[in-house]
């Protein structure tokens, strides 16, 4: 038996992205994946499929370095509309950084990403859709969360680098002889 994939009907497109939506809020994001790899095959620029594929991989991050970023980010970076890259993005590194904290990661090594995600959220919001607060709930979310880490106080200034803090370096030029 030939496993070929079959090509959804155009026509079908919308019912494939609600069950695609439905398999995310059932937490089943290969079946949401699967749905939008479909969905792609046949119409390859939709953008519900793309935010909704890059979602569902993000889903199934769980910190490891197994979890697929970089194709999430390609994903999202097919979005034509800014906001919505923006805002994806964003979501992006604060889901990396979540699961990278489920995975025993410190905080101070999450910070970066939660960092980044609130640069993302902030862009999105400057060229937010009216009466579209998602971005800034985003924002304020990363920010609770850096607001619970334990302040990490600035190392005291290390002593100046001494030269006779250095092994000795010789002067001789390649070729010549070193006088013993």
């Amino acid at each position: 038996m030939e496993l070929k994939l079959k090509t959804i009907s155009k026509d079908g497109i919308a019912e494939a992205v609600s069950k695609a939506e439905l398999y995310r809020y059932l937490n089943e994001p290969e079946e949401s994946e699967s749905i939008c790899h479909d969905i792609l095959a046949a119409d390859p620029e939709n953008q519900i499929a793309l935010r909704l594929l890059g979602l569902a991989i993000t889903d199934e991050f769980t910190g490891e370095s197994s979890d697929r970023y970089a194709e999430a980010e390609g994903t999202f970076l097919r979005l034509t509309d800014a906001y919505e890259q923006h805002y994806c993005m964003g979501l992006l590194c604060e889901r990396q950084a979540k699961a990278q904290m489920r995975a025993g990661r410190p905080p101070h090594a999450v910070t970066a990403l939660f960092q980044e995600a609130m640069r993302r959220f902030e862009a999105a919001e400057k060229i937010r859709p009216p009466k579209n607060d998602d971005a800034v709930l985003r924002w304020n979310r990363c920010a609770r969360l850096l607001e619970k880490f334990p302040k990490i106080e600035s190392p005291e200034q290390e002593e100046a680098f001494e030269d006779h803090d250095s092994a000795p370096v010789q002067g001789a030029r390649r070729g010549a002889k070193v006088a013993r």
